[in-house]
């Protein structure tokens, strides 16, 4: 009788002397079985041993004399099925071996929340000497504290590749805003590994994506507009804002209020005898100094509103541009870019721009050049305020605006100067 399974039954019967023995008989796996045992118990234990045998049998186990514990078995046998439906099988030593070539375990088990408190304190010392910028040194603030939100009561060690994918992509972010992420919490990584709380740096299997740029024109403001928004501002809470604005129109400094360049620029960093605002590499958003010169209708704005009684920023600045912003629809950067723009309009010289706005010739050539016709740049350079000078500041500001020999009116040269030049 030929079958893959056990067939067995335990039958007593009486020996020649008498005695009566118990008998496993039957078929396994096709053999024959006649076992005799002095007791049912005996017998029964027998018949468990096959049965469990042929169980084994046909599930593909089998019975092996070995060193390993039940548990490090179970974990032996799950390495082989994991292994088992990869596309190039190596042998399980393979693995082992290169995971003990390759792999280094942290010096030390750091948790995230403490390693983050000690590089934040790395960062507010590179903020003091300067080495970072109030932008990036908040930033960089902001997203730490996220990353312990997110990761509570984690060693660094167990921030995985797919953990940050996941991370980095929440709230359905654009592929700028990921890649921002990324490149943040890279440096932090980067650390990280340089103290020994990670062996491997996760973060060189997350990627990193290539974005197109593009952005064309920029949006700027009509002539209409900006006159209706100066108008505006004179009669908002006495011109207090007059200042801001006008620096940030009619100069193209950043706007701002709290991190930007005019929120660092100072009353003796625009000098209304040389007609140039400096901006230094404080203040510069890309710490490289560069100069601006003061046009004539923003010498007229400076002196109807000088600035050692109107401050540049006011109390509560954030909280009145709230309102105008929202009355006129201004974008962030719209007072910078119709600057830009109306200057290449007027004065026709990308390089000039670009070193007075602190762009490139590219991005001036890319998203200023013809956005503004000569006719409107005129008209922009000359919204003046309905308030007038006081006669001293009158007097000087007609000094300032008179043309000087070897000037742009002089050499008939169109460059971007308070004076007046030739047609």
């Amino acid at each position: 009788m030929k079958t893959n399974t056990a067939l067995l039954a335990i039958k007593p019967f009486k020996n020649r002397n008498g005695v009566t023995s118990y008998r496993v008989n039957g078929w396994f796996h096709g053999e024959r079985v006649r076992k005799n045992f002095k007791t049912r118990q005996e017998a029964a234990a027998e018949k468990s041993a096959l049965e469990i045998k042929s169980i084994q049998a046909a599930s593909g186990l089998r019975p092996t004399a070995t060193i390993l514990t039940p548990e490090q078995q179970s974990e032996a046998e799950a390495l082989f099925l994991k292994i088992k439906g990869q596309k190039h099988t190596h042998t399980l030593t393979f693995y082992v071996d290169y995971a003990l070539t390759n792999y280094k375990e942290p010096e030390f088990q750091k948790p995230l929340a403490d390693a983050v408190t000690e590089y934040r304190k790395l960062r507010d010392e590179d903020h003091a000497k300067g080495l970072i910028s109030t932008s990036q040194w908040l930033t960089i603030k902001k997203h730490m504290t996220k990353l312990v939100d997110s990761f509570p009561r984690v060693l660094v060690s167990d921030l995985s590749a797919d953990k940050l994918k996941k991370y980095f992509s929440r709230g359905n972010a654009s592929l700028k805003t990921y890649n921002n992420r990324r490149g943040l919490l890279s440096t932090f990584l980067k650390y990280a590994q340089q103290q020994d709380w990670i062996a491997v740096n996760p973060i060189g299997k997350v990627p990193h994506y290539r974005i197109s740029h593009k952005r064309g024109s920029a949006a700027t403001l009509t002539v209409k507009k900006a006159a209706e928004l100066m108008e505006y501002i004179e009669g908002f809470h006495g011109g207090k804002l007059a200042p801001f604005f006008a620096l940030c129109l009619f100069a193209g400094i950043r706007p701002d209020s709290e991190r930007g360049e005019i929120a660092k620029l100072k009353p003796e960093h625009v000098n209304m005898e040389t007609g140039v605002i400096h901006i230094e590499p404080e203040v510069s958003k890309i710490d490289m100094k560069r100069n601006v010169t003061i046009q004539p209708n923003l010498v007229a704005w400076l002196r109807a509103y000088p600035l050692e009684k109107n401050p540049i920023l006011v109390p509560n600045i954030k909280h009145l541009r709230t309102g105008i912003i929202k009355k006129f629809g201004l974008s962030h950067d719209v007072l910078r870019h119709t600057f830009i723009s109306m200057h290449v309009a007027k004065f026709r010289s990308m390089g000039d721009a670009a070193l007075q706005a602190g762009n490139s010739e590219a991005i001036i050539r890319k998203h200023y050049l013809d956005v503004k016709s000569p006719a409107e740049a005129e008209a922009f350079f000359n919204i003046m305020p309905l308030r007038a000078a006081s006669q001293p500041e009158k007097q000087t500001a007609e000094k300032t605006a008179q043309p000087a020999s070897g000037s742009a009116a002089a050499t008939d040269k169109p460059q971007g100067s308070a004076l007046p030049y030739a047609a």
